[in-house]
C-alpha cells in the first residue's frame, strides 16, 4: 500500500502537450479526487468531449470562451464553470491563460 500524498509542488510535475497552444500537468489526486492545471497560449482550443467524470473548473489566468451543452459563456480570472456528467464542453483561450480543474472521480487516463 503507497503512502497517501497530502501536498504536492508544481515542479513535481510535467507539463505534457496536448495539442499546441494547450498542455496539462497532474497535481495531486487519490481515487476519488484528481486536481489538473491546463496551460494555453492565446488561441488554444480544449477541443469538445465529454467524460463520465464532474469537473469544476478555477479561471486561474485569462479568459476563456467556455461552451457546456451548447451554452457559451466568456469566462475570466477568478471565475468557475461546472460541468455535469456527459456533457460536451469546450474551451477556446481568448488570451494565453490556466484552467485549474478538479474531477471526480480521478480521471485514470491523466495518470
Amino acid at each position: 500500500m503507497s503512502e497517501q500524498q497530502f501536498f504536492a509542488q508544481p515542479e513535481t510535475s510535467e507539463w505534457i502537450e496536448l495539442a499546441p497552444g494547450n498542455r496539462r500537468r497532474v497535481l495531486i489526486h487519490t481515487p476519488e479526487l484528481m486536481q489538473v492545471e491546463f496551460g494555453f497560449d492565446k488561441g488554444g482550443i480544449g477541443a469538445p468531449h465529454s467524460h463520465p467524470h464532474i469537473q469544476v473548473s478555477y479561471v486561474a489566468e485569462g479568459t476563456f470562451e467556455v461552451t457546456i451543452d451548447g451554452k457559451t459563456e466568456t469566462v475570466g480570472t477568478g471565475g468557475s464553470f461546472i460541468v455535469p456528467t456527459g456533457l460536451v464542453h469546450s474551451v477556446v483561450a481568448l488570451e494565453a491563460g490556466r484552467l485549474v480543474d478538479v474531477f471526480t472521480p480521478m480521471r485514470q487516463d491523466f495518470v
